[in-house]
């Protein structure tokens, strides 16, 4: 990262808006470490299982679209605060009524969902403060945020087993409360934020066929890795047997590669174009999850595809998110729900199929081959939209940066 990129913007909004993000998709996927444990208790099938893991990501997809028009009315750092405070609570009633049935387990997952839609203030709240040249790095900075993942893949199986399922909603509290404190300090608002829109104004840029492109784009990415990311725990647990806490590690180091590479896939993009590196990272992606889903023998073996697969997405994420702003920079905050709710209905899909597909087949690998598919066919979307994009609004001259 060269020194201009530290002067062109705001570092202490973009430092709370990662924080942000970080704890909010901590909570957001939390049930998914905790499958094993609240499963057990409440008797759920394996599809109930894969519902309750993937409705926080269909519940966040939703939701974002609705944060995405309260950061255009009530600007990014106002909407932040409010939604960190419906999480907060959600999460005390769930820690002090406690969660007895599958139906309250649904209801709190559901509320979980608002943590999802974090994604749709913490990306404009850091976008806006930097130049077309280094949007990329900007959003990737702030979207590595979705390592929180693997924090409650990593912590949660463990504080489980020690404490209750049911006191981690509690102890979860106390790190969002210090960082919706550290938001309240640092967080600032760009200058450059655009005036509200009617609300009219947010369905006409679905008449727009690139929204469309982008947010099936990030429907694979995105989707891949939160579907992932809310599944990998019971599936370890159950295709290899392993405990709770040894399936949340392997987790852990899967989600953490494919947040740690969104900063880096959203440089490189900068460096070398959005749409050359997704073609990469796409074809790469389908490879890994395909081969994932021969049922391969040995629970290293999965790991190690996992953790490949997962970096590659990774890096998809921070790429699509290098051309967004060059195509609707000043939609920027809507596209952002929208884009975003994309990847969560491609997570809910994939965590759910997941579930289904092993209780109608037995296994995973009709769940993970569909979607290894579903990258493909990005793939191809992309190569056909690559040579407008390239000569309309992607030229060097107008877009100010490579696409």
């Amino acid at each position: 990262m060269d020194k201009g990129f530290w002067k062109a913007g705001h570092p202490p909004t973009l430092l709370s808006a990662f924080l942000y993000f970080d704890l909010s998709f901590m909570v957001w996927v939390l049930l998914g470490p905790l499958a094993v444990h609240i499963a057990r208790d409440l008797g759920l099938t394996p599809a109930q299982k894969g519902l309750m893991v993937a409705t926080p990501l269909l519940a966040g997809a939703l939701l974002r679209l609705v944060m995405g028009v309260l950061v255009d009315h009530l600007r990014p750092k106002r909407a932040g605060a409010i939604g960190q405070l419906i999480v907060m609570a959600a999460l005390a009633v769930a820690w002090l009524a406690g969660v007895h049935s599958f139906g309250q387990v649904m209801l709190l997952a559901v509320f979980l969902g608002v943590a999802g839609a974090s994604f749709a203030v913490a990306l404009p709240l850091a976008s806006r403060w930097y130049p077309p040249h280094y949007q990329g790095a900007a959003m990737g900075i702030a979207g590595a945020g979705n390592s929180g993942t693997a924090i409650a893949a990593l912590f949660a199986p463990s504080l489980a087993k020690a404490f209750g399922w049911n006191a981690v909603f509690g102890l979860a509290l106390a790190p969002l409360a210090l960082v919706f404190l550290v938001y309240l300090a640092f967080a600032r608002d760009s200058p450059d934020c655009p005036p509200a829109k009617k609300l009219s104004a947010y369905l006409a840029v679905l008449r727009d066929r690139d929204a469309w492109w982008f947010m099936f784009f990030y429907c694979v990415t995105f989707g891949g890795f939160s579907g992932l990311a809310s599944s990998l725990t019971v599936y370890f647990n159950d295709q290899y047997g392993l405990d709770p806490v040894k399936a949340g590690f392997y987790t852990a180091l899967c989600v953490f590669a494919g947040s740690l590479m969104r900063p880096i896939g959203g440089a490189l993009a900068d460096r070398v174009g959005g749409i050359r590196s997704l073609l990469v990272l796409y074809t790469l992606a389908s490879a890994c999850l395909w081969l994932v889903g021969r049922d391969l023998p040995e629970a290293w073996m999965a790991l190690t595809a996992l953790v490949a697969g997962m970096l590659w997405l990774g890096m998809g994420n921070g790429a699509v998110f290098q051309l967004v702003p060059q195509r609707f920079r000043r939609e920027i905050g809507v596209m952002t729900g929208l884009v975003g709710m994309a990847g969560g209905i491609g997570g809910f899909l994939l965590a759910a199929g997941l579930g289904y597909s092993k209780q109608l087949t037995g296994g995973y690998s009709t769940g993970l081959t569909i979607f290894a598919a579903l990258a493909l066919l990005a793939w191809v979307g992309l190569l056909s939209v690559k040579q407008r994009w390239r000569t309309t609004w992607g030229a060097v001259h107008i877009a100010g940066a490579r696409v």
